[in-house]
């Protein structure tokens, strides 16, 4: 049994690592504003924000899903019969706007001073699923046996930063890749007050919520620790 982090983020996979859990990363080539434009086109009024991140975390776990099914996404590590795939994507509500990674320095500066000294929602989509190698088919492949998704929210408190500090913070490049262009794990954390909720959410996976997902799909948590992995 092992834990496939369908995501590139470092900050999440630090995250499992640090709960004792070294996953598997394969990364999906979703085109994340496409897919968010065309659920919001299709939708009937504005989705709300848990809905739009469920939708990008969805999205992404759907698309291994399908390469671990099809045989196109490899799994050569030892001891994956068994796999829970997880998905995630985060974007930050301020003043009734979602704003996802910002990548441009004009864009996250103008955030930034924007949300300095105030509050913002974190909302974190999550997409998990179970899946088994198929033993009947010819490649290396796996069958899906169970999925569900999820959203959870934290309240994030910015502390006060100077626009001094506001460049550096943005010349240092952290910013521009992430979504609400902040970081609490990382050169953005001292400028964070304080949050109400999951901390771990703010980081971009919320390991309570992702364990009760875990339970839903029939997976037990500690098969996924690394001390109690087969030699």
């Amino acid at each position: 049994m092992r834990f496939l982090l369908a995501s590139k983020s470092p900050a999440r996979r630090a995250t499992l690592i640090s709960a004792g859990i070294t996953p598997i990363v394969r990364i999906s080539d979703v085109d994340e504003d496409l897919v968010l434009a065309d659920f919001c086109a299709r939708s009937a009024g504005v989705p709300s924000p848990g809905d739009q991140v469920t939708t990008l975390a969805d999205a992404k776990c759907g698309a291994v899903i399908s390469g671990l099914v099809d045989g196109t996404i490899v799994i050569d590590e030892a001891h994956c019969e068994r796999l829970l795939v997880v998905a995630c994507d985060s974007m930050l509500l301020q003043d009734g706007q979602m704003l996802g990674k910002p990548h441009t320095a004009e864009i996250a500066r103008e955030r930034i001073r924007a949300f300095r000294g105030s509050e913002a929602i974190l909302w974190t989509g999550h997409s998990a699923a179970l899946v088994e190698r198929d033993p009947s088919t010819p490649l290396d492949s796996y069958a899906l046996i169970a999925r569900t998704h999820a959203s959870t929210s934290t309240i994030v408190r910015f502390g006060s930063m100077s626009d001094a500090e506001i460049d550096a913070y943005v010349d240092s490049g952290e910013p521009l890749h992430v979504a609400g262009s902040f970081t609490i794990d990382g050169l953005g954390g001292p400028f964070i007050a304080g949050v109400d909720g999951d901390h771990h959410n703010v980081v971009g996976i919320s390991l309570p919520l992702v364990h009760t997902m875990a339970e839903e799909v029939g997976v037990f948590w500690p098969d996924l620790w690394d001390h109690r992995q087969p030699r």
